[in-house]
């Protein structure tokens, strides 16, 4: 295609170059946790390579190093090409090609062994960009689960459980359609979010093992030509090692190259752990609100000025934050679905796409998840009498007598202390519905929680 002028003191050569005046799209690249990923699938094809007698040991050890030095980081600002490419990935394959043989070959030369090293006949040696890319997609979802959302979900379940057991003597209104209801412990409401994290940690791990599954080894289409044999247990087997999760073949490389389901269950696994904690921050705030205008039951840390005009108000903040991290991890599940319809026949076009989107949801997740954890729900405190306050004056107490006195009979009686501002106790005393020990009994707050 002719000559390319490369910056002198790039590693990339001319593929690489030309990917980035092809696609000046958004200024993004593939992030962190991609290029680690695909730093350690080249270095472990080059090291099954060399078992294999395909690469000579020491260009085999060469490539292996400096592609450990791109998994590591040192490599990052030899990577220059937009997320938004090509939809194989390919550019990107070639740039760490191209990035990794000039390394190695300055890595030879250090060791007074100088040789030849080609980014397609050497370090791409046994691959193509069509297994590579999807592997790396995988290999990189799954540390961003392990290493960086679970670890985050861990200690805000851990935090929410323990402000249930703190909490579960301070009864509270419950309620439903925005309306008052019967009583609940405050405990039992951190309890039930607590639930639901624990519930999405383990939809994540299942959606972690359907990535479990590589492509590696399915070359251009899913055949496996020019891949010698027992190179991809090799090469999986030092994956899995250097990971410290478990890489497997996939069962069908035509499944495995042509479409990016596993990615789209983990989507939808994320997309789910967004609406659980948009549910929560959104009942936090809630609770929270006033301090004396709204429901008032909890007080949430005060982290910053609430306003550039009203003097001493505090606003939810990190619960907004939470609620808009949601909102962007549902629509990054909404442009992966899009993406994961481009598997046409034998390959599917839009992984660049794919990767940007899913790793991006689990990193947002991961932070908005610690950060609740650590500036919001660590600090909060039950406002114990003024939940107390609004059980007595709620109506939704004539329930615990429906039983006794039946249910026409509570209504009315419910509505008496609507039109009269009466407590629904006071009027149960003062009719003598019921024997006071009785009333007593069934009006106790606590007793009406399950208790």
């Amino acid at each position: 295609m002719g000559e390319m002028s490369v910056p002198a003191d790039a590693l990339w050569g001319a593929s690489t170059q030309r990917a980035v005046e092809n696609f000046p799209i958004s200024g993004e690249r593939f992030p962190r946790v991609f290029l680690r990923a695909l730093g350690l699938v080249k270095r472990a094809a080059a090291l099954a390579n060399a078992e294999l007698g395909v690469l000579e040991p020491d260009v085999a050890r060469a490539i292996a190093d400096a592609a450990a030095e791109v998994a590591d980081g040192k490599l990052d600002a030899h990577f220059p090409i937009d997320v938004f490419q090509t939809g194989s990935g390919t550019s990107t394959n070639m740039n760490a090609n191209e990035v990794i043989a000039a390394r190695a070959r300055a890595l030879l030369v250090a060791r007074a062994t100088p040789k030849s090293v080609h980014p397609n006949d050497h370090v791409n040696a046994s691959q193509s960009s069509n297994d590579v890319i999807p592997t790396a997609l995988h290999v990189a979802a799954r540390l961003a689960l392990h290493e960086d959302l679970e670890p985050a979900l861990a200690g805000l379940e851990h935090c929410l459980r323990s402000q249930a057991l703190a909490f579960d003597d301070v009864v509270k209104l419950g309620r439903t359609h925005f309306m008052d209801a019967t009583p609940v412990r405050l405990g039992q409401e951190f309890a039930g979010w607590a639930r639901q994290v624990e519930l999405g940690r383990e939809r994540i791990a299942r959606a972690s093992e359907s990535l479990a599954e590589v492509a590696l080894g399915g070359t251009a289409v899913g055949t496996g030509l020019n891949c010698p044999p027992s190179f991809v247990a090799r090469a999986l087997a030092e994956l899995s090692r250097s990971t410290g999760l478990v890489v497997e073949e996939a069962r069908d490389h035509f499944e495995a190259q042509g479409a990016r389901d596993a990615c789209m269950e983990a989507s939808g696994a994320l997309r789910t752990l967004a609406v659980s904690l948009a549910k929560i921050a959104s009942d936090v705030r809630l609770l929270a609100s006033g301090p004396r205008g709204g429901i008032g039951e909890l007080s949430l840390p005060a982290i910053q000025p609430g306003s550039s005009i009203m003097p001493g108000k505090v606003n939810p903040v990190i619960c907004e934050v939470v609620l808009q991290v949601s909102a962007q991890v549902i629509g990054n599940d909404a442009a992966i679905a899009a993406a994961c319809t481009q598997g046409q026949l034998e390959l599917l076009t839009a992984i660049p796409v794919i990767a940007r989107n899913l790793l991006a949801s689990i990193r947002l997740l991961a932070s908005a998840a610690r950060v609740f954890t650590e500036k919001c729900l660590t600090g909060v405190e039950a406002r114990a009498e003024r939940a107390a306050s609004l059980v007595e004056e709620s109506l939704a107490m004539v329930t615990a007598l429906a039983p006794a006195i039946g249910y026409d009979r509570a209504a009315e009686l419910a509505g008496e202390a609507w039109r009269t501002g009466r407590r629904v106790r006071e009027l149960a005393v003062e009719k003598r519905l019921l024997p006071p020990d009785e009333l007593a009994r069934l009006l106790d707050p606590l007793r009406q929680t399950g208790r």
